[in-house]
């Protein structure tokens, strides 16, 4: 059977808005990434087949095909390409998939899969004002629902399909201020241990920048109580039980098997299975449910066999909602902490939850991974690696 493993993965530190790495171009935070892979492994570059590179915002300075760019920020060769694609906040765990998919067709033998975004110079949303989205068939679709029931007026709108969401399991504004406040004391736990230290890339000017900035240290429920809300008067969603707006690049390395053995590369893991789903656009951010539901049943294992989960905090009702129909446990639902606390760079996140998930892996031994995320517009992407022992 075709088999894809992945090498190594390297994510820059996130960067608050407006905090470090607000001066690196994007391209530039792409290049610093792809550096450390080949720094790392000691691959030629020029043995890459392709760049499969996320971006959300593909505006301002993250126009012109950047995957391109990113490649030639690197310093690569110029025979060396490069793809951008969209799926929102999935868009760098789709270009994972798409990437090993690649390989497993026996197409690419050694290819990088990544993502960048940098939410200060290119603001969430950026470009709307050039066209109305979505348009009439869709907003004919919905109508109903967009200006009716409990929501009366609103758009395709994540912070409210997360009041949404809230709404439907029943999550309280305690309960969720409580999983914000768990997500800021774990990621403490996880810098203070150096759990990072071995996948953070360099960013070039910044030498001491090695440690994700938007931790909020000593963040309590009792804190966050005091928040006004972000999306409706009354509601539980606010921006301290929301994931932050970020800063950030991520990059993972996969080979065939045997391309692997004669570059003498050593893999971390092998992709295991891999799934996309579509739900409700207008809850918008429940579809890692049906995701989780469909690798699970593709890969031939059980939710019991998965001993680490990353679940992308968009909002802190996602991960509570999955969690609650997926019946696990607190201790392998994102244990290192996750957006709320260190940030949300759209189009990298999905390769930095990959890269916290597979060093997590390694570092205790734990042979089966699951990642899923939310994405605008109702879709989720769930994968699962298995560790190399």
């Amino acid at each position: 059977m075709p088999d894809a493993v992945i090498v190594d993965a390297v994510r820059t530190p996130i960067g608050k808005r407006n905090g470090t790495l607000s001066d690196v171009h994007p391209a530039d935070l792409s290049a610093a990434v792809l550096r450390a892979l080949a720094e790392r492994t000691g691959i030629d570059p020029a043995l890459v087949d392709d760049v499969v590179w996320g971006c959300v915002n593909q505006v301002g300075d993250q126009a012109a095909q950047i995957g391109r760019y990113a490649v030639l920020a690197a310093g690569w060769p110029e025979s060396v390409p490069g793809i951008t694609l969209n799926r929102a906040c999935g868009s760098s765990q789709s270009a994972f998939d798409f990437a090993a998919g690649m390989v497993l067709a026996g197409q690419y033998d050694l290819v990088v899969a990544g993502g960048v975004e940098t939410m200060t110079r290119v603001p969430l949303g950026s470009g709307r004002d050039l066209g109305r989205p979505f348009g009439a068939l869709v907003r004919e679709r919905y109508a109903a629902d967009l200006t009716s029931g409990e929501f009366p007026g609103e758009d395709f709108n994540q912070g409210v399909g997360a009041e949404r969401i809230a709404r439907h399991w029943g999550l309280s504004r305690a309960r969720l201020d409580e999983y914000a406040a768990r997500s800021h004391e774990l990621a403490a736990a996880a810098i203070d241990g150096g759990a990072f230290a071995d996948q953070l890339a360099a960013v070039p000017g910044h030498p001491d920048f090695t440690a994700d900035e938007g931790l909020r240290r000593g963040t309590t429920a009792e804190k966050l109580a005091a928040l006004v809300p972000s999306f409706r008067e009354g509601g539980v969603i606010h921006a301290g039980n929301s994931s932050q707006i970020s800063d950030g690049a991520s990059a993972v390395l996969i080979a065939a098997p045997e391309r692997a053995r004669e570059l003498g590369l050593t893999p971390i893991a092998r992709y295991h299975s891999g799934a996309v789903a579509g739900s409700d656009p207008l809850m918008m951010l429940t579809a890692p449910i049906p995701a989780t539901h469909k690798v699970l049943a593709r890969s031939g294992l059980s939710i019991r066999d998965i001993g680490a989960f990353e679940v992308n905090e968009a909002f802190a009702p996602v991960p509570l909602a999955w969690q609650e129909e997926l019946g696990v446990t607190d201790e392998v639902l994102n244990p290192l902490g996750g957006a709320i606390a260190v940030g949300h760079p759209l189009g990298a996140s999905g390769t930095v939850l990959l890269t916290r998930l597979l060093h997590h892996l390694r570092d205790q031994d734990i042979r089966y991974g699951l990642q899923t995320m939310c994405e605008g517009g109702g879709t989720a992407n769930a994968t699962i690696v298995e560790l190399l022992r």
